[in-house]
């Protein structure tokens, strides 16, 4: 009722064709390839965000290594081990490549791990945790003097 007289002519020229015509416009080309062309586009987001969840996971697991071996260490020395056995000790449980140093101070005993976390095109993350214990030998010495 409202339509102008090239809406009818449109319609009819895209039913010949085999495509409808919404309203007054002429049907244009089909939607052939958009999915093609935005799956060309996402699938390498896709890709690149799965890796970085990867990398983070691989990462994030590291640094609970770097705990662990601190804690270990830290116990390892709060029971009078020598500085290289407590290296040593940490290490097994630390992630590879990482550097552990030992510090005494007073009846404290601090353990340090820190290790490299390569990342994707050069951005590494570095890692690391503390653990302090008390020296079991200055555990009973307050209870002796008293």
């Amino acid at each position: 009722m409202g339509e102008g007289r090239g809406a009818g002519r449109c319609a009819v020229r895209a039913a010949a064709r085999g495509r409808r015509s919404l309203g007054r416009f002429p049907a244009r080309g089909g939607d052939e390839g958009t999915v093609t062309a935005e799956s060309a586009v996402v699938l390498p987001l896709l890709v690149a965000v799965t890796l970085a969840l990867v990398w983070a996971l691989f990462a994030a697991a590291a640094q609970v290594r770097c705990v662990d071996a601190a804690a270990v260490g830290a116990r390892s020395a709060a029971r009078q081990d020598p500085d290289a056995r407590t290296v040593a000790t940490a290490r097994q449980v630390a992630p590879d490549g990482a550097r552990v140093r030992v510090e005494r101070e007073g009846d404290l005993v601090r353990v340090t791990v820190t290790a490299e976390a390569p990342g994707p095109g050069g951005l590494g993350v570095r890692l690391g945790s503390s653990a302090v214990a008390l020296a079991e030998e200055a555990v009973g010495a307050g209870e002796l003097a008293s």
